[in-house]
């Protein structure tokens, strides 16, 4: 497994494959590795030729220093998860690079950037689209991969890549969870034991509003009642956002039909924000789309 600090020593170890036309898979990450990364690194495995994973913490999407400072940092471990999942190549750029003196650009997809979490995190989704932007010029992948847990940033990077023909295909790989239920997140390490077993409401509550779809119901606050109370019911969560939205577009949704919807949950944990989400569908409109299984 190489490693690779420069963005020229990256772009020139991966010429020949761009020289070939061998497919390139990219999963852009900022650390903390967890089984989650580990899935999202094997889809890629499976579907090209060469993988590479980039580490970095991107500065520009933290709207508070004290986050960004309390961002879990674990590259030994990230390296030893790489290279037993058999990846070809680990990209770990300076911010001194990625973000040069006196630059002036940046990346922005709005309305949808301003909606949802981003109506809590001003400035998050251009941070993260601008750098998505910076790696996807830098490594030219075939195809990048995220999950499904952060299903805004998805469709967020999806709209992008569709809005400036960037040719790469964005694979979106389900959530994955631990055995209570739990969306794994890098952030979790952060949570302490009462905060850990109170976050578990979440995945409850987003099990509850699927069931609910699924049975028939079309008010979407029908839903989104019972599942309010159920998670202000637990004295450790604080509920920031909790929404319906199309599963295509995350638009709002009137009335739910045939038609996929995406549940959207945001909730603070002492000082750790957690997000989780969950597709469904109503009986007999199809095969439900639950990407949290």
């Amino acid at each position: 497994m190489q490693q690779f600090r420069r963005i020229d020593e990256v772009r020139n170890a991966l010429e020949p494959f761009r020289a070939e036309r061998r497919p390139i898979g990219l999963v852009p990450t900022m650390g903390a590795l967890h089984r989650g990364h580990g899935t999202l690194i094997e889809t890629a495995r499976a579907q090209n030729d060469t993988v590479v994973v980039s580490i970095f913490v991107n500065p520009t999407q933290f709207g508070d220093t004290g986050d960004l400072d309390n961002y879990p940092r674990t590259l030994e471990a990230d390296l030893e998860l790489c290279r037993a999942i058999g990846v070809d190549m680990v990209f770990l750029p300076m911010v001194s690079d990625m973000y040069a003196e006196g630059e002036q650009t940046s990346v922005c997809v709005e309305p949808l950037g301003s909606d949802l979490i981003g109506r809590q995190r001003t400035g998050h989704f251009r941070g993260v689209t601008t750098v998505v932007s910076k790696l996807f010029n830098i490594v030219q992948p075939s195809r990048a991969y995220f999950g499904e847990k952060d299903f805004q940033q998805l469709g967020i990077i999806r709209r992008m890549v569709s809005d400036l023909f960037v040719p790469v295909e964005i694979v979106g790989v389900p959530t994955v969870r631990d055995a209570d239920g739990l969306a794994l997140s890098s952030r979790n390490a952060r949570l302490d034991p009462a905060e850990r077993a109170a976050s578990v409401v979440l995945s409850k509550a987003l099990m509850l509003g699927a069931a609910l779809i699924e049975a028939g119901e079309t008010e979407p606050e029908a839903v989104l009642s019972p599942m309010r109370a159920m998670i202000e019911a637990e004295p450790l969560a604080d509920l920031k956002s909790l929404d319906i939205r199309s599963a295509r577009h995350l638009d709002p949704v009137e009335r739910i039909g045939e038609e996929p919807v995406v549940i959207l949950v945001t909730a603070q944990f002492g000082s750790v924000l957690l997000i989780d989400q969950r597709e469904a569908r109503a009986s007999g409109a199809g095969t439900q789309g639950e990407s949290g299984r």
